[in-house]
């Protein structure tokens, strides 16, 4: 039995199975009275087709088909939110079977902010690790983006000026506010004497910060690949589902005034809200498949986890986070490489310190629980707060670019660095294996040696190839890259030393015979 809790993840799972065991893998679910899986091996099902997520417990569907220990496995997918709670009776049945719990997030987190949020993921894990046990296999982040498993991460870090000092209630008066919902004034014994960045777009919207983000975010990535401009599929987290809504409309009009300034047809629908709300999962398909439109999705949590869209080459934060495993989940939707586009590198937009939660400790050994699996069951999530109240415009809003990071191994654990820094640490690696540029070059041209030269600067942590899409640089052999870093020298692209070839031996060239010639230079070209 595979087992998840978001019809999504079971069409993943169920296609996946299906690739290595055929007709033997299938999907639960009834029909006419029986199970449809019923003569497969594999058994690919959601929490909410055996019938035990309802508010009564009844797990009338896993009780009518499955007699106790009838499966020999059981993998619980994102077992992080899966461990306990009303889902445990499938295990409990199964008292017999090997159970699997997967996850990428599985350790109980040390958190420097307490808060509801982070105390949540600390009770939910501890759950988890009660019942399954300490991780009998962990690959890290950071390793599998050092292995080439995982796209490289880029990190780009911004502050909008409001969110700096947080919107006074004189200033917001000013400005004529007005009710979220009806439209109407308010007084100001209705608003609040502070507003606080971590508020914003929730107890009170700030259009001309949002169309102010997004203008920011759309120049962005139409500047990081001339090639592609605002074609880019792009997740964007928002605070809540109506800021889902503002900053869809806003990508939408900003690009509508791209595509008439360059002009060129647009691709709609562009951006689009993806929430629970608005059956997101219907355009998960096309986010993931479409290569003639919905590029910007704008979401609150539905594409947090789990959901594999290997092309999204950039995430966004436009909302505050202050759970690390959340964080953790949808940093994942960008590390997926995705080779027919040649993606090996997502960008993160971090408009809100998001990516400081890179830096939270994970605890080597987790305090004791009591043990087998009867701690408390999952925590309810905080609940929604009310449709913000305040509506206010009128702000002169920009950013303040904050540096460019790349996540590199530190220690053993993926954390941000300082681009200059990495870079610094790569040239001082490299000069420390090839003191001079005639070094370098002599070791370079001997393949075994040039293997030895990469293996030892990425042993340090650091990667040619990253280096490499990190200047922008790919139409440039690693020989211009590591030698413009380390040695000052000028880089030639791949064309520009080819046609310097041709010219520096044309005579050479021209006294080969024709065949000889023409081998030669299609080599190099």
């Amino acid at each position: 039995m595979f087992l998840c809790d978001r019809d999504e993840l079971r069409t993943q799972g169920l296609k996946a199975m299906q690739n290595v065991f055929g007709a033997d893998a299938a999907e639960v679910y009834e029909a006419d009275g029986r199970n449809n899986a019923k003569n497969a091996r594999v058994h690919v099902a959601t929490y909410q087709t055996l019938g035990i997520d309802r508010e009564d417990g009844d797990p009338s569907f896993l009780f009518r088909h499955y007699p106790e220990d009838y499966f020999s496995h059981i993998v619980i997918d994102e077992c992080h939110r899966s461990a306990w709670g009303k889902w445990s009776v499938v295990l409990t049945r199964n008292p017999k079977a090997v159970q699997i719990g997967l996850t990428a997030t599985p350790r109980q987190l040390k958190c420097a902010e307490q808060t509801d949020e982070a105390k949540a993921d600390a009770r939910i894990t501890a759950d988890n690790l009660a019942y399954f046990g300490e991780p009998v296999y962990e690959y890290g982040l950071a390793q599998a983006m050092e292995d080439g498993y995982l796209a490289a991460c880029e990190i780009q870090l911004a502050q909008v000026n409001l969110d700096a000092k947080g919107v006074t209630l004189a200033e917001i008066i000013s400005r004529n506010p007005r009710n979220a919902n009806t439209g109407q004034p308010v007084t100001a014994a209705e608003i609040a004497d502070l507003y606080e960045k971590q508020q914003f777009e929730t107890k009170l919207l700030l259009p001309d910060r949002v169309n102010a983000m997004c203008l920011d975010l759309l120049t962005q990535i139409v500047n990081s690949d001339k090639e592609r401009g605002p074609h880019q599929k792009t997740i964007i987290f928002c605070a809540r589902d109506r800021h889902a809504d503002d900053v869809a409309a806003a990508m939408n009009n900003l690009y509508a005034q791209w595509c008439a300034s360059k002009g060129v047809p647009r691709k709609d629908p562009y951006a689009f809200k993806c929430t629970a709300k608005s059956s997101g999962n219907d355009a998960l398909p096309d986010l993931r498949g479409s290569s003639s439109s919905h590029f910007i999705a704008t979401t609150v949590d539905l594409l947090t986890t789990g959901v594999d869209v290997p092309v999204v080459r950039n995430i966004a934060f436009f909302r505050y986070m202050k759970s690390p495993i959340s964080f953790y989940q949808m940093i994942g939707r960008g590390t997926r490489i995705d080779d027919p586009t040649g993606k090996l590198m997502f960008t993160v937009y971090d408009y809100t310190g998001a990516t400081r939660l890179f830096a939270e400790d994970f605890i080597t050994k987790p305090p004791s629980t009591g043990g087998g699996g009867t701690g408390p069951g999952p925590v309810d999530p905080p609940p929604i707060p009310p449709e913000p109240p305040v509506i206010v415009d009128g702000f002169e809003v920009h950013m303040s670019p904050l540096g460019r990071y790349v996540v590199a191994p530190v220690n053993g654990r993926a954390m941000p660095v300082p681009i200059d820094d990495y870079k610094a640490g790569l040239s001082a690696r490299l000069t420390q294996e090839c003191p001079t540029l005639e070094a370098f070059r002599a070791r370079w041209v001997n393949p075994p040696e040039r293997e030895e030269i990469i293996d030892a600067i990425v042993s340090s942590g650091y990667s040619p190839s990253v280096l490499r899409m990190l200047e922008q640089m790919n139409d440039y052999d690693l020989y211009d890259v590591l030698a413009d870093l380390a040695y000052g020298l000028l880089p030639r692209t791949r064309e520009e030393r080819c046609l310097a070839f041709r010219y520096k031996h044309a005579g050479w060239l021209a006294a080969l015979p024709e065949q000889a010639r023409k081998a030669i230079e299609a080599i190099a070209d």
